[in-house]
């Protein structure tokens, strides 16, 4: 993320901004998945390697969108819970059939 930000408020659309490209999208929400059945899988299993799939997963997917389709830094470098709730937040939208929407209103689709 290039722009320095002080508030969530502020971060959210330039977060939204940097998640363009429905291919880059598409690698978030399949990482915040798989974290999500991961750390269930840790807590139903009570099995702590379960917690680092989730994060490699997490991570590594969203990563590779930011690397390879968007070609940008992710945010995860400069405001990393900021980032990390966005994620879910993003993930949330998607699920809920929200995303679309809250992209528009941001002038992004």
């Amino acid at each position: 993320m290039k722009t320095r930000t002080d508030s969530y408020r502020t971060f959210w659309p330039l977060y939204l901004a940097e998640h363009r490209s429905i291919g880059n999208r598409r690698l978030h929400f399949l990482g915040t998945g798989l974290a999500i059945v991961f750390l269930a899988c840790a807590a139903i299993l009570a099995d702590l390697r379960f917690i680092s799939a989730a994060v490699i997963a997490g991570y590594g997917f969203s990563w590779a969108g930011h690397a390879f389709i968007e070609r940008n830094r992710p945010a995860s470098f400069s405001h990393p819970y900021w980032s990390l709730y966005s994620d879910f937040r993003m993930f949330a939208l998607w699920l809920t059939g929200r995303l679309g929407a809250e992209l528009r209103r941001h002038g992004l689709e």
